[in-house]
C-alpha cells in the first residue's frame, strides 16, 4: 500500500502520481500546512483559492473511488509540515510506500530529499521535459524565448502549416501594441459564487491570515476543473478575439481588458496548458479569432511559460539570489499601501491588493520598472511578486522577476532591461492624464518621476549596460545632452529617491 501525496499546485487528474497508483489499494495524501502557507505572506484570495480549490479536488478524487485523507489547516494535530503529515499518514494507514509527482519549486524539492525513500515521478503536465530543455540550451551562448518557442510550435504543430508558421510568420507582436480606449466593450471574467466549501475557507483565510495583504471579498475565483473550463470559455468567445491588439493596454477602471486570467488555473493545474492552446487554436482556423491574438496567446503558454520554468531549473536554486546591478535599496512601502501620487503604480498595486492579479505590462512596465529603476533590491522584489498575485509560484515567478523584469540575472533571459520613462507608461495607458505629476515635464517638481529614473538607471549602470547594443542609443542620447540638462536629471532623480527612504 502506498501514500500518493498530491500537493496544492498539482490538482491534475492525469498526474504522474495519480496515474501510478492503485485506487482500490493507495490512499492520496493532501494537506494543508502552515509552512506552505507562510513562506511568504500570501494574498488572502490566493490562499482562499489554493485551499479551496485543493478541497474541491479532494472530492473529486473520492467521488471517483479514491480513499482521500485530508488534513486541514485547523485539524489539531496538524504538525504545519509536509513531511511531518507525511510520516504520520504512512503510519495511520500502515502503508510502506510513497508516491508522489516531483516538486514545482527548489524549496520543496530540496525538502522532499529528505522525508522517507519515496517514489517522485516527473511532472509531465507541461510540454517541454527539463532534459528536453537543456539539450535546446545546451552550447548556445544566448538563451532567447523566440527560438524555444519556435521548437515549442514545431513539437506541438500549433498554428503550423507544414513546416511553416500559420501566415508566414512565427510572431505577431508587432501587431499587438496597441493602446485601448475606454469605450470599447470589455467582457469581464466569470464571477462564480462561493459554495460552503469556499465559505469555509473564507472563514478559516481571515481568521488566520488577516493580516496578510490583499482583500479577501468579494472572492470570485474558480475552484474546480469544471469552473475554470467555464472561465476559458467565456475568454475564447468575448475576449480572445481582441485580445492581441490590446495585450498591453492598461486603463484606470479596467483592470482585466481582454486578458483570460486563467494563468492561475494553470498553475495549480486545474487546466492543462496544451488543451488550452489547442482551443486558442481552433478559434482561429473557425474564424472566431484573428491570427495575431491566437498567436499571441499562445505564445505565452508554449512559449513564455515554458521558457522561465526550463530556465528556472536549468540555474538552480541560486538564481533567485541574482543582483546584477548590486541593487539595496528597500522596497517602498507603498508596494503595499498602494499609497503613491503615481497614478500608474497607485492602479497597479490598488488592483493587486484587490484582486490578486495584474497583466503582465502592469507588472513588467509599472512596478517592476519603478523598482528597477529606482534600485530595489532584486530579491525583495520578487518575494514581493510571489506573495501578492494568486499566479504566482516561484518557478513561474522568479524568472519573470528576476530575469525579465528585474534584468537581475544580467541577460540570461533577457537581451535588454525593461527600462522606460513615462512616455510608454503614458503612451500605452490612460493613467498619466489624473496623474498629480507631468509625463511630459522631464526634470523638477511636478516632472513624472519615471522620467529621471530611466537617465539616472542608465547613467549609474553605465558599466554594466554601456555596450550592450540594444540600449546604445539611449547612451548617444545622453553623451549628446548638455551638461546643465544631465545635471538636471540626476538632481531629480536624486530628489524621488531621497522620497523613498
Amino acid at each position: 500500500m502506498a501514500i500518493i501525496l498530491v500537493l496544492g499546485d498539482q490538482l491534475s487528474p492525469n498526474l504522474s502520481s495519480l496515474v501510478a497508483g492503485d485506487k482500490t489499494r493507495d490512499v492520496v495524501l493532501m494537506a494543508e500546512v502552515t509552512a506552505e502557507a507562510t513562506y511568504v505572506g500570501h494574498h488572502k484570495k490566493k490562499l482562499t483559492l489554493i485551499f479551496s480549490a485543493m478541497r474541491h479536488f479532494a472530492e473529486g478524487l473520492r467521488e471517483k473511488g479514491w480513499t482521500v485523507d485530508y488534513v486541514t489547516l485547523s485539524d489539531p494535530y496538524n504538525t504545519g509540515d509536509l513531511g511531518r503529515e507525511l510520516r504520520r499518514a504512512l503510519t495511520r494507514h500502515a502503508a510502506d510506500k510513497v508516491i508522489v509527482t516531483e516538486a514545482g519549486e527548489h524549496r520543496l524539492r530540496a525538502e522532499m530529499a529528505g522525508w522517507v525513500d519515496a517514489r517522485v515521478l516527473a511532472d509531465d503536465r507541461f510540454i517541454a521535459t527539463q532534459a528536453e530543455f537543456n539539450d535546446w540550451a545546451d552550447g548556445r551562448k544566448q538563451l532567447r524565448m523566440e527560438y524555444f518557442y519556435r521548437d515549442m510550435r514545431r513539437k506541438t504543430g500549433l498554428l503550423m502549416e507544414g513546416d511553416e508558421p500559420a501566415g508566414g510568420k512565427w510572431n505577431y507582436d508587432a501587431e499587438n501594441r496597441k493602446p485601448a480606449k475606454s469605450d470599447l466593450f470589455m467582457p469581464m471574467p466569470p464571477r462564480f459564487e462561493p459554495d460552503a466549501i469556499t465559505m469555509e475557507v473564507l472563514v478559516l483565510v481571515e481568521d488566520r491570515f488577516g493580516e496578510n495583504f490583499g482583500d479577501l471579498t468579494p472572492f470570485w475565483f474558480g475552484v474546480t476543473a469544471s469552473q475554470a473550463e467555464q472561465a476559458l470559455d467565456a475568454f475564447i468567445e468575448n475576449a480572445l478575439p481582441r485580445f492581441g491588439d490590446y495585450q498591453d493596454a492598461m486603463l484606470v477602471g479596467e483592470p482585466f481588458l481582454y486578458h483570460s486570467l486563467i494563468s492561475m488555473y494553470l498553475n495549480i493545474g486545474l487546466l492543462d496548458p496544451l488543451a488550452v492552446c489547442r482551443r486558442a487554436e481552433a478559434a482561429y482556423h473557425s474564424g472566431d479569432a484573428p491570427l495575431n491574438a491566437v498567436e499571441g496567446f499562445i505564445r505565452q503558454i508554449i512559449g513564455w511559460r515554458e521558457f522561465v520554468r526550463g530556465i528556472y531549473y536549468l540555474k538552480g536554486p541560486e538564481y533567485v539570489s541574482a543582483n546584477y546591478f548590486g541593487n539595496t535599496r528597500k522596497l517602498p512601502n507603498f508596494y503595499w499601501t498602494g499609497d503613491t501620487d503615481m497614478a500608474c503604480l497607485s492602479a497597479a498595486i490598488t488592483q493587486t491588493k484587490e484582486e490578486a492579479y495584474a497583466h503582465h505590462i502592469q507588472r513588467l512596465m509599472v512596478t517592476g520598472n519603478f523598482a528597477m529603476l529606482a534600485g530595489v533590491n532584486p530579491h525583495e522584489v520578487h518575494e514581493w511578486y510571489l506573495a501578492v498575485y494568486a499566479d504566482a509560484f516561484e518557478w513561474v515567478e522568479a524568472p519573470n522577476t528576476i530575469g525579465m523584469s528585474q534584468f537581475a540575472d544580467g541577460g540570461v533571459l533577457g537581451s535588454k532591461p525593461y527600462a522606460s520613462s513615462g512616455a510608454y507608461i503614458d503612451r500605452m495607458s490612460d493613467y498619466c492624464g489624473g496623474c498629480k505629476f507631468d509625463v511630459k515635464k522631464k526634470t523638477g517638481k511636478g516632472a513624472c518621476p519615471f522620467n529621471s529614473l530611466y537617465w539616472d538607471f542608465l547613467v549609474r549602470n553605465r558599466d554594466k549596460l554601456g555596450r550592450n547594443p540594444r540600449i546604445g542609443r539611449a547612451y548617444s542620447t545622453w553623451d549628446r545632452m548638455a551638461e546643465d540638462k544631465q545635471q538636471a536629471y540626476l538632481s531629480s532623480a536624486a530628489a524621488v529617491l531621497d522620497g523613498l527612504e
